[in-house]
């Protein structure tokens, strides 16, 4: 839940006390499979690892903290509280999601839930007051990334919540892309946000995780329910590393959004650079909107070069010395892709290009090196 204290406090306190038995400021990494009995089913909150683990606890406390929430659930990774969401649903349920999508989403909705009798309908939410003509009978979530990947479009999400008003529709956000620092999608009326905590909360590229949080008491009974059930659950380990993460996120996502204004324009002003996607810009679709529902813009761009030739793009990004080429996103350290033949090579090549992502597009996750040292990296890259 929202408290008095600032974010910056909560993401170094919240859902962390001293270790009672030694004063550690520090969570223990409770690295137990199981935990004592005092006799057949009277413990201390903690039976078996899987359900709850208190270093996991710790973390799940702190982020539904960031996220102004009242529960919050850890999983394996991203991917694994995606499909802890989606299996919320039946055999006949309709998903509604935005046409530019994580591919690794779309993997998993298509490949996967679709085969089980689940649907999935990818539509362009740029415009949230249509977004209840694609209604049907049978929809019963609506899939919102703002923004989004790659293309950094920003979808609406007050509207988006008004659209399914009286309507048993439950409305998830992958926050990723924003982190809680910069966007609280359940302040805007979502019922689920989720994050591959791999990225901005983790903040580090070195662990793998995933998190979802709902203000919703039944919810989040399903959600446990099902995460206990399944097991997609992080280790200890994993949840130590994240919080670690968290208690300077404030400060990297300042440096993400600084160094991803000044990239953003260097971009924009070369004269080999042809279009930029950074929701910064006053010219960005729904930058209004992007600057109401958001602290900033972010650190996310991708872009495309003059003459749209996909060998050049090639090129450059295998030519960056201090952009690292490699897929993931949110580190402090900056990264170069090429989403057609990475993120999202799961997308098939005639429904990327229709959604906007050509095969010519990079995408940049700007880190908090020094800004000069990224921007003259880019400018010998592209030549």
């Amino acid at each position: 839940m929202k408290s008095n204290l600032r974010f910056g406090t909560r993401a170094i306190h919240a859902g962390q006390e001293p270790d009672p038995s030694t004063g550690a400021i520090m969570t223990p990494i409770y690295q137990t499979s199981t935990f004592v009995q005092e006799s057949p089913g009277k413990h201390k909150g903690y039976a078996y690892a899987r359900g709850k683990n208190p270093t996991r606890v710790a973390l799940e406390k702190c982020i539904a903290s960031l996220e102004n929430a009242k529960h919050g659930l850890c999983f394996g990774s991203g991917q694994g509280a995606e499909d802890a969401i989606i299996k919320l649903l039946r055999p006949g349920d309709e998903v509604l999601a935005t046409d530019d999508l994580y591919g690794g989403s779309y993997r998993m909705f298509v490949k996967v839930f679709e085969p089980l009798g689940i649907s999935f309908r990818f539509v362009n939410m740029h415009d949230a007051s249509k977004l209840k003509s694609e209604l049907s009978e049978k929809t019963r979530m609506i899939w919102i990334e703002t923004p989004t990947n790659p293309l950094m479009k920003i979808i609406d999400i007050k509207k988006c919540v008004e659209a399914v008003a009286g309507k048993n529709i439950i409305i998830v956000v992958d926050n990723t892309f924003a982190s809680p620092y910069l966007q609280n999608p359940l302040d805007l009326g979502a019922h689920i946000v989720t994050h591959s905590a791999t990225k901005y909360l983790s903040g580090h590229s070195d662990v793998v995780h995933g998190a979802l949080c709902t203000n919703d008491d039944k919810l989040h009974e399903q959600l446990a329910f099902i995460a206990n059930s399944c097991g997609a659950v992080p280790g200890p380990m994993d949840s130590f590393l994240v919080m670690r993460g968290l208690k300077t996120l404030h400060v990297r996502m300042e440096r993400h959004c600084s160094n991803g204004k000044a990239v953003a324009e260097f971009l924009r002003n070369h004269p080999k650079v042809d279009k930029v996607y950074w929701p910064g810009f006053s010219d960005h679709p729904n930058h209004a909107i992007a600057k109401s529902q958001m602290k900033d813009f972010g650190g996310m761009i991708s872009f495309t070069l003059k003459g749209n030739s996909m060998e050049e793009a090639f090129a450059m990004a295998s030519r960056t010395k201090v952009f690292s080429l490699a897929e993931s996103l949110g580190g402090v350290e900056s990264l170069i892709g090429h989403p057609a033949s990475m993120t999202h090579a799961s997308i098939p090549a005639e429904i990327r290009q229709k959604s906007g992502v050509l095969d010519s597009l990079l995408r940049l996750s700007v880190g908090i090196e020094d800004v000069e040292d990224l921007i003259e990296d880019l400018r010998q890259a592209i030549g």
